[in-house]
């Protein structure tokens, strides 16, 4: 059974019988930022530029940039702007993507060291017509930037890499400090939402990493307001709570074009807090859960925040 607040969206929304068919809907105020216009980043937004980097942030369109960038944040995007698979909530192109620059890992931990950021979040497209899935793409970008900004802290948010075998253990190999790897959203929606992946692959990937390092941090995160039900979201937290997971997630999912998938419900900030308060209590180690988060907002203070956590409880 759906939700009461979940159902009969069109009928809880009535503007939207006068909108084209699956046309993204109005923000409500707690959704809405200022465009960006701060010096700093166009500064940083041009240093993308000139090391020929791409971000996800930008690709993905994602409504924290104008916050972030000013603050020398970025999340950069390796291998590529064109993705393999054709997610129905991803505003990054599909495609045939080109083969692998070489001199990536090298523009990567250039631009690390320029910004001077103490904590990097790497993501990528998938690239399931490499080998490996690309892992060994992220090991390199690993270790320049180690080379580079030794004292640099760093976020992997990888690809499923389809399951190759060995794909994995190349990057936990090559000491992230934290893995990252989003379900998305509730497995009765992955066909619709998420159809080149399957939901218990992911979980054993993020439970499979932390027995290669059980001093990793693991983090995942999903999407809301997809048309899924809140039992099914405090399923998830209990999954991942069993696969160790440290760290969860919790966004706004927002429509990046009338092609992609419907936003079926603006979930309020009361209910992030709900989630919140329910995921805390399963026992992650940092919860973040508001309309606005991203696996990579605020990712510099909250890994301060999980190492301080860790070493708290002994």
């Amino acid at each position: 059974m759906v939700d009461s607040d979940l159902s009969a969206p069109a009928l809880r929304h009535p503007e939207k019988r006068n909108r084209p068919d699956n046309a993204p809907r109005r923000k409500p105020p707690w959704i809405r930022v200022k465009a960006p216009n701060s010096p700093i980043y166009f500064e940083t937004r041009n240093l993308m530029r000139s090391h020929n980097l791409h971000t996800v942030c930008e690709e993905a369109a994602c409504p924290n940039i104008g916050e972030c960038w000013s603050k020398r944040h970025a999340t950069m995007m390796i291998m590529g702007d064109t993705c393999t698979r054709a997610c129905a909530f991803c505003n990054v192109k599909t495609g045939r993507p080109s083969p692998l620059d070489a001199s990536e890992p090298e523009n990567v931990a250039q631009a690390v060291q320029t910004l001077g950021l103490r904590h990097v979040v790497i993501t990528s497209v998938d690239r399931d017509d490499l080998p490996d899935g690309g892992a060994a793409h992220f090991a390199q970008v690993i270790g320049r930037i180690r080379a580079l900004a030794p004292e640099t802290t760093i976020e992997v948010l990888t690809p499923d890499f389809l399951g190759k075998d060995g794909a994995l253990e190349i990057v936990v190999a090559a000491r992230p400090d934290v893995f990252n790897h989003n379900l998305e959203t509730v497995p009765g929606l992955y066909p619709q939402v998420r159809p080149g992946a399957r939901y218990f692959s992911s979980l054993q990937l993020l439970a499979k990493a932390k027995e290669l390092d059980g001093g990793l941090f693991t983090k995942s995160g999903i999407m809301v307001g997809l048309g899924e039900e809140r039992q099914a979201v405090h399923q998830v937290m209990d999954d991942l709570r069993a696969a160790d997971v440290d760290f969860l997630t919790i966004g706004q999912y927002l429509q990046p074009t009338p092609k992609h998938h419907p936003v079926v419900d603006f979930v309020t900030p009361e209910q992030f807090a709900a989630y919140e308060q329910a995921a805390r209590g399963k026992g992650f180690l940092m919860v973040a859960a508001t309309p606005l988060t991203r696996s990579s907002y605020h990712a510099d203070s909250d890994f301060v925040e999980l190492r301080r956590r860790r070493q708290a409880m002994g």
